[in-house]
């Protein structure tokens, strides 16, 4: 086996093009699921000025209401689900590399528009939308380029990389609203907004610095170049064994996938190789983890707590959750490797669920309604909304460990060269259109219903074990080639992390194996 890969420039690679999804995620004043956003929306819309400029109703005590408050949250949404199909376009003319640098640019003018409004809702709206755009791409094209740039050994690890940039995002959005909300004009959300402008320079000046993917650049016929960044990224000579190993390997692949022409949309959903079974897995992963219930506290936390009866401010909470989200983040980065993909998400499940139901009934059974005063709340609401508050950590702490970056890891290593810009948008647009729905709809589902919306997030959870537990199979520790012939093999799921590839394997008397594709090549 090779040594684990420990150069530099593979570690600050992952971390600078995961800085690119915390960027974008920290994309507007509103609520994305992911990032950034959606930190900074949830303390934007108790903001007086904020609400003051966007809000309904007279001057001087305008209001958001709850459809208000969904358009400014979920438009961006819209947003990021066209532009992650649209980038399955540019990753595969412009490369990973010239791709990101595209759709980070209209991000940055997304965010122009922005924090340029004045009292426009119509404005900000359209400046979401736009940034939205390029959010949407950044969400595929990360684990698209970290899954093809980064060492097996390390590619659990570095996508979550990935995931642990998104959380110190929306961390650092709870830190700045917490302290600008107190200003009284409209620095006290324009300061967190601007923001994503310097965000977005640091990543289309950074971005002239980093490699382009070796499986695209094969795939382009440019293999002397390949050769160099697989050299690079591994740290060994160009001419070492390992690089020459790789670069067949990706040969071979690409050779095997480019049979029969251009790949459609349609082919990510064909039968040959379970295409299908790996592309609704990827797209069920997506719709499970919208509808894991933490991203409700993300979107809605400060609007929430505030009917909670609790004397910690709203402000104080959330960044106590962002902060929580960051420790628990941490934990992944070794537990995706030594768990793996599959156990973590199972284990994900139980204990999220178990927060959800718990916190969805004592909520609901204890709480005051809402806009009682602060004055009107008994000891026993005050006990309900300090436990809600507790489980709702606990909650946030089980999805930053497992359910937060392993749908990313898995969505980025489980295709073909051949469909898999295409697969992985798939599965990013049906992350952003649930996300859009949630954003939507929260809040006035929990208008009417409260606390028990977390049992609407509790069976999913429930759905999300037995999904998992059926379907996901493990792909800890494979190539992207072996996870290829795994899906082939017909292991089942339940069976899977004792499945060892034998594709490549060597036979008695062959010392290359470049010799055995030589007779697979033959025999077929």
């Amino acid at each position: 086996m090779a040594p684990m890969p420990h150069n530099v420039k593979v570690i600050l690679l992952a971390i600078f093009i995961a800085f690119g999804e915390c960027m974008s995620r920290y994309i507007w004043p509103g609520g994305f699921l992911f990032g950034y956003d959606i930190g900074v929306i949830s303390g934007c819309l108790i903001m007086p000025d904020f609400v003051e400029r966007f809000g309904e109703g007279p001057a001087g005590s305008r209001v958001l209401s709850a459809s208000r408050q969904s358009i400014i949250t979920s438009l961006l949404s819209a947003g990021t689900f066209v532009g992650s199909l649209a980038q399955a376009f540019t990753s595969d003319s412009m490369g990973r590399r010239g791709s990101i640098l595209l759709w980070s640019a209209i991000f940055t003018v997304g965010t122009v528009i922005q924090t340029a409004t004045n009292t426009s809702l119509v404005q900000i709206t359209i400046g979401r939308f736009i940034a939205g755009l390029g959010v949407g791409a950044m969400s595929a094209i990360v684990p698209l380029y970290n899954g093809e740039t980064a060492p097996k050994a390390l590619r659990g690890t570095l996508l979550v990389v990935y995931q642990l940039q998104v959380i110190i995002g929306i961390f650092i959005s709870y830190v700045i609203d917490l302290g600008t909300h107190a200003i009284n004009n409209s620095a006290s959300w324009r300061i967190p907004v601007g923001l994503q402008m310097l965000w977005g320079l640091i990543l289309l000046s950074g971005m002239f610095f980093l490699p382009e993917s070796p499986r695209h650049l094969v795939g382009q016929g440019k293999v002397e170049q390949a050769r160099k960044v697989v050299a690079e990224l591994n740290a060994v000579p160009m001419d070492d064994p390992l690089v020459t190993e790789i670069i067949d390997d990706l040969e071979y692949g690409i050779r095997a996938e480019n049979e029969g022409g251009k790949a459609t949309w349609l082919e990510c959903f064909s039968t040959r190789n379970k295409l299908w079974y790996r592309t609704m897995n990827g797209m069920m992963l997506q719709f499970i983890q919208q509808l894991n219930g933490q991203n409700f506290y993300y979107y809605y936390g400060d609007t929430f707590f505030q009917s909670a009866g609790t004397e910690l401010s709203a402000y104080v909470i959330q960044t106590i959750l962002g902060a929580v989200s960051v420790v628990g983040t941490l934990p992944a980065l070794y537990l995706i490797e030594s768990m793996g993909r599959r156990n973590s998400l199972l284990t994900g499940s139980v204990l999220e669920a178990i927060c959800a139901l718990i916190a969805g009934l004592v909520g609901h059974f204890t709480l005051a309604p809402t806009g009682t005063p602060p004055s009107q709340l008994t000891s026993r609401n005050k006990q309900g909304g300090d436990t809600l508050i507790a489980f709702a950590v606990l909650h946030v702490f089980s999805f930053s460990m497992f359910w937060g970056p392993t749908p990313w890891v898995y969505l980025g290593e489980s295709f073909p060269l051949r469909v898999r810009s295409k697969s992985i948008a798939l599965g990013s647009a049906t992350n952003w259109i649930w996300n859009f729905l949630l954003s939507f709809f929260a809040p006035r589902i929990a208008a009417k219903i409260g606390p028990l919306i977390l049992l609407i997030f509790f069976g999913m959870l429930v759905f999300g074990f037995v999904y998992v537990y059926i379907f996901i199979p493990e792909t800890k520790g494979l190539s992207l080639e072996e996870v290829d012939e795994m899906y082939r093999s017909g292991v089942k799921p339940w069976h899977s992390s004792s499945w060892r590839p034998h594709l490549y394997e060597k036979e008695p008397g062959v010392t290359d194996v470049r010799e055995v594709r030589g007779k697979e090549d033959e025999a077929l």
